[in-house]
């Protein structure tokens, strides 16, 4: 049984889709492309597909992952290539490998979000950035299944920052762009509980929804803050064979 993993993307309008509607969608490019999907056993055998961390309903991604179990070998490329093709634009496969080590889901400890804050004025932001990187803790509140929760949306932000916004950006309304690197905890901390907490220190509340899009998540390196790239494991593993190749060849030559 060969296991790939895929990377996709969730852009445009379609960052509105559910990870269910995602689910479903999914399982019919699957059928479209003529994957030869293992199967769980059971009464009622289902495709084995596992999802991986999806982002909140609203915002958008370039870094969602999930990985599928084939019954037959696959070139990576080709199903990549199919697959994408059977979803709609928006919903894009854009990187694929073959799983050669164990534990995506244990790589994927971090994300890197962007937040457009149309409406806002650059400064004002930051300032409430700085705020909120002084803050020992920021308390928020958010609704959960047995009623409002309070936690500290601080301990898990690894950085905070503003980021320039383009100089031929095409109005002169005022907008904020912040970088936001999140360490994923439980209870996970969000986007939106970092604005809460952004009001909640400088009382920066943002006229219109912000525009969040999550431009990576992977294991976080503790040392430069930075979200690496949680496939590049097996693309080493798959090269490793290549590059002993040689090394075996010549000393069986001599």
């Amino acid at each position: 049984m060969q296991r790939i993993r895929l990377r996709y993307t969730k852009r445009g309008r379609l960052r509105f889709t559910s990870h269910r509607d995602f689910q479903r969608a999914f399982e019919r490019a699957l059928r479209r492309a003529e994957v030869p999907m293992a199967y769980s056993a059971g009464f009622t055998p289902h495709p084995k597909v596992s999802y991986a961390n999806a982002a909140p309903t609203g915002t958008g991604s370039e870094a969602e992952y999930l990985e599928i179990a084939l019954s037959a070998a696959r070139d990576p490329e080709k199903l990549r290539a199919l697959l994408d093709e059977s979803l709609p634009t928006g919903l894009d496969i854009v990187d694929a490998v073959e799983a050669r080590t164990p534990g995506l889901a244990d790589r994927l400890t971090a994300s890197l979000w962007e937040l457009r804050l149309d409406g806002v004025d650059p400064a004002d932001a930051d300032r409430a950035v700085d705020a909120f990187n002084k803050a020992d803790a920021v308390e928020v509140q958010r609704m959960a299944k047995n009623g409002v929760r309070t936690f500290d949306a601080r301990a898990a932000v690894v950085q905070l920052e503003t980021h320039s916004e383009p100089a031929d950006r095409p109005t002169d309304q005022p907008c904020a762009i912040l970088r936001l690197v999140v360490r994923h905890v439980t209870p996970a901390v969000r986007p939106d509980d970092v604005l809460s907490g952004l009001r909640a220190v400088a009382d920066l509340a943002p006229p219109v929804p912000a525009a969040v899009t999550r431009l990576a998540q992977g294991l976080l390196d503790e040392e430069t803050g930075t979200v690496t790239d949680p496939l590049a494991p097996d693309r080493e593993a798959a090269q490793a064979p290549t590059t002993a190749e040689p090394a075996a060849a010549a000393k069986a030559s001599a």
